[in-house]
């Protein structure tokens, strides 16, 4: 009889990626979903759908009964919120109840998905890892400052003894992206022609199976409150559209712009949001953000784990497939 786990935040971009993984190597996968959670990504899928809320610890338990793993992929992804203090409660908050739910039900292992925004950056840009030291000080934004408590927490309870093990994904691309997530939403307006402009950054871009393959590695193979960088290949922003810009048929960018002179625009952008209650395409943490090249190594999770990442190029192309074929494109 296969191993049953849960898979938090399943049906959304990494969980339903993850759900794939761990299917095709033979798990018995029950899928948490929001009460009111679009399942769309796991249509098709032999998977036991159950509903809970990571801030409903009893619906947790109920999820978590009988299973031998869990893997903690949940997380509010946003890097703008009217109330920032959403996105805390989601991540810190639900974490908690979530690995407490998971210990009183005698779960045997947890992957925590973390990210590489937990990292600390080298100021020369060349690529951090797992051992680059990071403070709570350095993050910037709500969703970075959740994502560092989040593992801190994680980290502590495997130091406590409990059989955790970290993984920490850069920045996934591929199909089934449906919100989509904030490089997913870049990827999308490359494609669209809309990205004339770029700053002077860098992003690790990975493909979301990749990433779905590393957390089902780390669960067998992974120590005990180490850590793993899920990651692909380092490019910078321009490099990403032109890239992207070449797939989809459009021009690339063609102006490069100042931080300076981005940030007074993604204030303003901020400003209108929080009248109109709207995102806004350009976040003021965004722009901080990419004052860095946020490089990375993923030398250890394919030391340790045998983990492997395809081109960049392949996930570019099949993130724009995904787009093209659900009608993100028109």
């Amino acid at each position: 009889m296969s191993a049953r786990v849960l898979v938090s935040g399943a049906s959304g971009f990494v969980g339903s990626a993850v759900t794939r993984a761990l299917l095709r190597h033979g798990y018995a996968v029950r899928a948490l979903v929001r009460p009111a959670g679009d399942t769309a990504n796991l249509d098709g899928l032999d998977v036991e759908i159950v509903r809970g809320d990571l801030l409903d610890a009893p619906s947790l338990e109920r999820a978590l009964a009988g299973c031998e793993g869990l893997f903690h992929v949940a997380a509010d992804y946003r890097l703008w919120a009217r109330d920032p203090h959403e996105i805390r409660k989601a991540n810190v908050r639900g974490t908690h109840n979530i690995l407490l739910a998971a210990q009183r039900c005698g779960v045997r292992r947890v992957v925590h998905t973390s990210s590489v925004a937990t990292l600390g950056l080298h100021a020369d840009g060349t690529p951090a890892d797992e051992a680059t030291p990071a403070r709570l000080a350095d993050m910037i934004g709500a969703y970075k400052r959740s994502k560092f408590l989040s593992e801190a927490l994680a980290r502590r309870c495997a130091d406590a003894g409990r059989d955790i093990v970290i993984v920490n994904p850069s920045a996934p691309v591929g199909p089934r992206d449906r919100k989509p997530t904030p490089t997913g939403r870049t990827i999308l307006d490359a494609a669209r022609g809309r990205m004339p402009a770029y700053v002077d950054t860098g992003l690790n871009i990975v493909h979301v199976d990749d990433v779905a393959e590393g957390h089902v590695l780390a669960y067998e193979h992974g120590q005990r409150g180490r850590r793993y960088v899920l990651g692909g290949e380092n490019m910078s922003l321009r490099d990403i559209l032109q890239t992207v810009a070449a797939l989809a048929g459009r021009h690339g960018p063609w102006l490069k712009l100042p931080h300076g002179v981005v940030l007074p625009v993604a204030h303003g952008a901020e400003a209108w949001a929080r009248v109109t209650g709207i995102a806004p395409s350009i976040t003021v943490d965004g722009v901080k953000l990419a004052r860095h090249h946020m490089y990375f190594s993923s030398l250890r999770a394919e030391t340790e784990l045998g983990y492997r990442a395809r081109p960049a190029r392949e996930a570019l192309a099949d993130a724009i497939q995904w787009f093209q074929d659900n009608g993100y494109l028109v």
